[in-house]
């Protein structure tokens, strides 16, 4: 285990900017250095430059929304920002309406077992 003392500024940066989740709070207490580590990963696409920052925030909706993720605290925080950035209602919007195509592979999924399965009972034959 780390030391609570060893400096971690990228945690320290995204408390001051608003980007921080409480629910992290105990991880940085129990093992700063590794926290330090994950959150400058995961910090990465933001401090690199190679995105705009708002485009960057929109991704990160995308991605916190998503049927697979449904993180509400970060979808929040990032329309919050991606707001503060220049980002219109109508850009969000967009964002959250491609975010629901994930969900199009239950559909993938699960009509062509329906389709297999309904094919097997006497009472349905061909499927239909």
């Amino acid at each position: 285990m780390n030391s609570t003392s060893d400096p971690t500024p990228v945690v320290e940066r995204m408390r001051e900017q608003d980007n921080w989740n409480p629910l992290w709070d105990k991880l940085h207490e129990w093992d700063p250095a590794w926290t330090e580590q994950f959150m400058a990963t995961a910090m990465q696409p933001w401090l690199s430059g190679v995105l705009e920052p708002k485009v960057v925030e929109l991704l990160a909706i995308a991605v916190d929304a998503a049927a697979t993720h449904m993180y509400a605290p970060g979808v929040r925080r990032h329309i919050r920002m991606a707001l503060r950035l220049g980002a219109t209602r109508e850009e969000i919007l967009e964002v959250l309406k491609l975010t629901t195509l994930v969900g199009i592979h239950a559909c993938n999924l699960g009509v062509p077992i329906l389709a297999e399965e309904l094919a097997q009972l006497p009472q349905h034959g061909d499927g239909a």
